[in-house]
């Protein structure tokens, strides 16, 4: 599956966002901080990470139900539902 233009710019943001934090956490374990500050940060990647997730499969969902010629659809209906559903 591809991420459309638009939607190509939102999922990078995200990703970095999740990546840094990410960077943050480990650095935050290996420096023994509060699990409270840590469990909320690692928090925060997950759900950016999610959001990525469904920025991805929306921007797909919408590109397949655009499309007339449902033979040149590039994930069945049930594929996207399957992705979703493993993202929730």
């Amino acid at each position: 599956m591809s991420v459309h233009d638009e939607a190509l710019s939102d999922v990078l943001n995200r990703l970095r966002r999740a990546h840094g934090q990410l960077g943050g956490v480990i650095r935050m374990v290996e420096g023994g901080d509060d699990c409270r500050t840590v469990l909320t940060q690692l928090a925060a990647c997950s759900h950016a990470l999610d959001r990525a997730g469904f920025k991805i499969i929306a921007s797909s969902m919408r590109h397949c139900t655009a499309d007339d010629d449902s033979a040149g659809a590039e994930m069945t209906t049930a594929e996207l539902e399957k992705l979703f559903l493993s993202l929730a």
